[in-house]
């Protein structure tokens, strides 16, 4: 019964947040002119549910905020909505802090590179195209996409279906900064 229960509720708030993502663009269209787009994309993030468990924050240096709009560019190129890039920037949050990481010598992680940490090992593509922010942003939606429900389902499993992480729950904590940076920077 108490899983039935859950993902009734899962279901109820991923209704509640589509409403709010799809409402709100389509609203803004059909304001007049003179509607601040910001305060749309407030609105349109408030609607979403709050994250789950404690959260991270870090402050991001140009680097990090350029690699920010290369993630939600290659989210728009693809045709998926603002749900993909908070999933994508929390992934890379989590997985790089936003930085476009080479080889770390004993540090890598076997050999994990770019914003996402893929491995070309692991069939995710040359070392050259691992580190290109728009090229790695694709291969993780395309991945994205071929998790059944992803757009309902809580980011951390979403996220952890994609990359198959030995830390799967790590993703959680940087839901509301990821939120946070989309709603800043979707429509500029």
């Amino acid at each position: 019964m108490n899983t039935i229960f859950r993902k009734s509720m899962l279901s109820v708030a991923g209704l509640a947040f589509a409403g709010g993502v799809f409402a709100g663009p389509i609203a803004a269209h059909a304001a007049t002119p003179a509607v601040d787009a910001k305060a749309v994309a407030v609105a349109v993030q408030s609607a979403a549910p709050k994250p789950q468990g404690e959260q991270s924050h870090i402050t991001l240096n140009d680097e990090q905020t350029t690699n920010v709009k290369a993630i939600i560019a290659a989210t728009k190129k693809a045709g998926l909505p603002e749900r993909a890039a908070v999933i994508s920037i929390a992934t890379s949050l989590q997985e790089s802090k936003l930085e476009n990481l080479g080889h770390l010598g004993d540090r890598n992680d076997h050999d994990s590179l770019g914003l996402f940490q893929q491995r070309p090992s692991s069939g995710w593509g040359t070392p050259e195209q691992i580190t290109d922010p728009e090229y790695s942003t694709t291969a993780f939606l395309k991945g994205l996409k071929q998790v059944d429900g992803w757009q309902n389902m809580p980011l951390t499993d979403a996220a952890q279906t994609v990359q198959v992480s030995a830390y799967p729950d790590a993703y959680a904590q940087w839901e509301q900064q990821a939120t946070d940076l989309v709603a800043q920077h979707w429509n500029s």
